[in-house]
C-alpha cells in the first residue's frame, strides 16, 4: 500500500479569508519544514496570505510554534492574531 503524501492544513480566522478555505490537503511531505509549507502556501494564495503567515504561528500536535525549521507533520493549524491591534 502506498503512502498517501500531503499535509492537511486548516485555517483559522484571517488565514482561512486568504485561503479562501478552512481547509485543505498541500502535496508535500510532512517530513518538510514549516518554512517549505509556508513558501508553498504563498505560492498556491497570493499576497494576502504572505501577509497573514508574517504574523501567524502554526499549532503540531499541540504545540504552538512560529519555528519554520520545525517538521510540519501530517496536520497543522495556522493561527492568525485573533484580536485586533
Amino acid at each position: 500500500m502506498a503512502e498517501t503524501t500531503g499535509i492537511e492544513v486548516r485555517y483559522f480566522a484571517a488565514a482561512a479569508d486568504a485561503a479562501g478555505v478552512e481547509k485543505e490537503t498541500v502535496a508535500l511531505a510532512p517530513s518538510v519544514d514549516l518554512g517549505t509549507l509556508k513558501t508553498a502556501l504563498i505560492d498556491r494564495h497570493g499576497a494576502e496570505m504572505a501577509r497573514v503567515l508574517s504574523v501567524a504561528a502554526f499549532l503540531i500536535d499541540s504545540e504552538l510554534t512560529r519555528d519554520l525549521g520545525r517538521a510540519a507533520g501530517p496536520v497543522v493549524d495556522v493561527l492568525p492574531p485573533f484580536a485586533g491591534g
